[in-house]
């Protein structure tokens, strides 16, 4: 068998085809050369797409639709260099359209960018990879990915290229991507600096300002500030500043110089190196209003340190400040008000621009039409007073209390706060004090009182606590509708706002009618709310829920069972009963209005004698006969109501007028003075508290035997008397048959007549006591012991009996 004979292949054919011309018309067909194998071809089609790209966005659009990204995107890695080139050309100008844009971040091309930027030594390449770059560096992702793909180091190398379309789209990436704390920190180690000064020098004003825009956001780090400082950054932003030619840049430059001077360390030393006075200079230059109101800017952000504030004090910053509140400009004035305010955190600073004149000169600027003028005029008014009473004086010298007051009717926010604020800050001086309420201060802070602005809020609770230390601001307060909104703002759950709105109601209840007013408004209850959380209770708090009751005794009474010996009970003074907890309780007036009912009466003690009110003469001489009558003689008189009656039939009353009528105590006036009578006198104070405890005990049925506790017809008693006043309110005067509860008002009622000390306490059960404190010893002998002694006073069982507290007596007493 022969060998087989292997057939030699057949070899491709070397012949081409001669050059031919192909003549594209359409969009699509051209996107379709893109996929051929080619140079040649490619080469034209990426040429010519760029062409087409270049002439609008429809173009751009039209081909992003016929599919020509992928296949560029493909390109740019070619191995032929014009086919690269063209290829980017395109990429690069198709980019700047949104919608091709958002098609090129779900393309992972950035990467195959990026490299060739490194790799690449043609100009136009780089022009174009940038240009692309630029358009997706605003997107955060597209950031990350070009950060994670180690793009800022052939970025920063580009920053030096001797073409200025690659400078400028590689400061504008590097400017995107600095908005992210780690690219600052990253173009900062990246050596960054020197070639960003180094484009403050170019001859096209857009790299000028993106280098400068790039710069401030870096300077925010305080390493890169110390590298800026070293390659004599601040140097040459003042050449820029002090170049006219330069105007354009010097509010971008301004911003840097305040990076720059923002930390103490680095203010310092521009300050050793003359760099502050030669920006004082430059503040005081004639320039445009916008470049000197981003220069006070620059201040007013340098003046936010302290050491800062200090170091421009010394370079006697307060005294350019002043000047300039006279120029024309609003704008300037408005920038140098805030650099005052800013200032004035500075102690010495704010005398200083008193001396200066300063103060009037801000007071001027309140009439101003201008309502950001205003806003900042306000704040430097506050900020000058705050702490400082001479600034304050100076403020109402000049008038300017009356300008406040009627900022408080602005439409700003801001204004209206900076205004309470101020004269919240005046209003600690009395004189100056009575000034501003004349001016109608309280009736202008009712509105504020509704804002839903915090901090006008803050400041409007805060100053009217302040003004409302006087009695005629508190009546006026009232009076204006105030303390309903006041009240209101009890429910804020901002801590300030609660703290000074408390603080105010604290104030405002020093008057029994305002007490009474916010309680008919349920600040009681919401003070008893607040002082239960955990998170809003505060010292504040119940301060206000103390002097609300101390206000009203009444009411301090029914809710917490106790009078403090410092609670004196005067006219008016009513017990409905124990409250429960979040209850309501009602007036006076409104318990008088209701029907007779089963309940326990109202006891109201008035000892002054309604002089509208003629008082029969039997009642009188009942009087009189009061120590040798029984005690049901001191009912009223049966006399008296017929006379009464007849009095009513003659001349109808309304019911407020029938029931001061029926509130008139003369009985208890009597006792009232037989008690000085009796028991003043007396030199031993135990003797005093013992006459005092059985006349009250003779006054109300005389001892009663604990065994026959029982048998003691009180009810029945105070039953008759509603019956026969008509009436829940019963005076305690005229209750002959009282137990426990009403002996021991009685007893505090006149004790606190008299000018003696007591307690009174409520107990379970229609129990009640008094307690005094007596010191042990001769009261005659050289001193008394050191330690006082607690005792409850007996009035129904021994009168005048002293029961040591804690004792079993004394428990005896309280409990059942």
């Amino acid at each position: 068998m022969g060998k087989k004979v292997k057939k030699e292949s057949e070899s491709p054919c070397k012949e081409t085809f001669d050059p031919l011309s192909v003549e594209g018309k359409t969009p699509a067909t051209v996107v379709l050369l893109l996929s051929s194998p080619e140079e040649d071809i490619l080469i034209k089609a990426c040429e010519t797409i760029y062409t087409f790209a270049e002439k609008g966005d429809e173009n751009k659009v039209s081909l992003l639709g016929l599919g020509a990204l992928e296949p560029l995107c493909q390109l740019i890695t070619h191995s032929n260099k014009m086919v690269r080139r063209n290829a980017f050309m395109a990429l690069g100008i198709m980019a700047t359209n949104s919608d091709v844009k958002t098609a090129l971040r779900k393309i992972d091309v950035i990467p195959s960018i990026i490299d060739k930027l490194s790799l690449e030594d043609d100009l136009v390449v780089h022009e174009f990879a940038t240009l692309c770059l630029a358009s997706l560096s605003v997107d955060f992702v597209c950031k990350v990915q070009i950060f994670d793909n180690k793009g800022l180091p052939p970025l920063i190398q580009l920053l030096s290229s001797p073409d200025p379309d690659v400078e400028k789209n590689s400061l504008e990436i590097i400017f995107n991507l600095v908005q992210d704390y780690q690219s600052r920190l990253a173009v900062h180690e990246l050596g960054g600096i020197p070639p960003l000064l180094e484009l403050l020098k170019s001859d096209y004003l857009v790299i000028q300002h993106l280098a400068l825009k790039t710069l401030q956001n870096i300077t925010t780090d305080k390493d890169t500030r110390n590298t800026f400082r070293e390659e004599q950054g601040f140097e040459k932003l003042m050449d820029i500043l002090n170049n006219k030619d330069f105007s354009d840049l010097h509010a971008e430059a301004l911003h840097v110089v305040a990076n720059c001077m923002s930390d103490s360390e680095s203010f310092q030393q521009i300050n050793k190196g003359g760099g502050l006075t030669k920006l004082m200079e430059f503040v005081l230059t004639p320039t445009t209003p916008e470049i000197q109101t981003n220069t006070v800017r620059c201040i007013t952000r340098v003046s936010q340190s302290s050491e800062n504030r200090k170091l421009l004090h010394e370079q006697d910053v307060e005294k350019v400040l002043v000047e300039l509140l006279s120029v024309a400009n609003d704008s300037v004035k408005a920038a140098t008000c805030h650099a005052v305010a800013a200032m004035s955190l500075n102690l010495a600073s704010k005398d200083r621009v008193r001396d200066l004149g300063g103060i009037p000169a801000v007071i001027q600027l309140l009439s101003n039409e201008s309502l950001v003028l205003r806003e900042a005029a306000t704040q430097a008014l506050s900020n000058l007073t705050h702490s400082n009473q001479l600034n304050a004086f100076a403020v109402y010298e000049a008038g300017g209390h009356e300008f406040l007051v009627q900022q408080l009717h602005d439409n700003c926010p801001r204004t209206v706060a900076n205004a309470a604020a101020t004269l919240g800050n005046m209003a600690e001086q009395e004189v100056i004090r009575c000034s501003i309420l004349s001016y109608g201060a309280i009736q202008a802070l009712v509105e504020p009182l509704k804002s839903t602005d915090t901090q006008v809020l803050v400041n409007t609770t805060l100053c009217l606590a302040v003004l409302a230390c006087d009695a005629d601001a508190r009546a006026e307060l009232q009076s204006a509708g105030g303390l309903y909104p006041l009240v209101n703002l009890l429910r804020s759950y901002h801590k300030e706002v609660l703290h000074n709105t408390c603080l105010t109601v604290n104030v405002c209840a020093s008057d029994e009618h305002n007490a009474v007013e916010m309680c008919k408004f349920g600040a009681l209850e919401m003070l008893q709310e607040i002082n239960q959380s955990v998170n809003r209770r505060s010292r504040f708090s119940e301060l206000a829920m103390i002097s609300l009751l101390n206000s009203n005794l009444s009411l301090k009474y029914s809710l917490t069972g106790c009078l403090t010996s410092t609670n004196i009970i005067t006219n008016g003074f009513y017990d409905a009963g124990k409250a429960r907890s979040g209850q309501r309780v009602l007036t006076l007036e409104e318990l008088s209005k209701q029907p007779v009912n089963q309940q326990r009466p109202i006891i109201v003690v008035n000892t002054v004698t309604d002089e509208t009110v003629a008082v029969p003469e039997e009642r009188q001489s009942s009087q009189s006969e009061t120590d040798t009558s029984s005690k049901g003689d001191r009912r009223t008189p049966r006399k008296k109501k017929e006379d009464d009656k007849q009095k009513n039939e003659a001349q109808p009353e309304s019911p407020t007028e029938k029931l001061w009528k029926m509130m008139d105590d003369v009985l208890l006036q009597h006792l009232v003075k037989e008690a000085k009578e009796s028991i003043l006198p007396l030199n031993d104070e135990r003797e005093q508290y013992a006459t005092l405890a059985r006349l009250v005990s003779k006054a109300m049925g005389g001892a009663v035997e604990i065994e026959k506790l029982h048998e003691f017809p009180w009810e029945l008693h105070l039953s008759e008397l509603k019956f026969e006043l008509q009436s829940n309110v019963v005076p305690i005067g005229m209750i002959s048959k009282g137990i426990y509860c009403h002996r021991a008002l009685l007893f505090k009622c006149l004790a606190d007549c008299i000018g003696m000390s007591c307690t009174l306490v409520r107990g379970e059960y229609n129990r009640a006591w008094n307690e005094v404190l007596l010191f042990k010893g001769n009261p005659s002998s050289s001193g008394r012991s050191s330690q006082p002694c607690r005792f409850i006073v007996d009035l129904m069982h021994q009168p005048g009996n002293l029961l040591k507290t804690n004792t079993p007596a004394a428990v005896q007493y309280q409990t059942i």
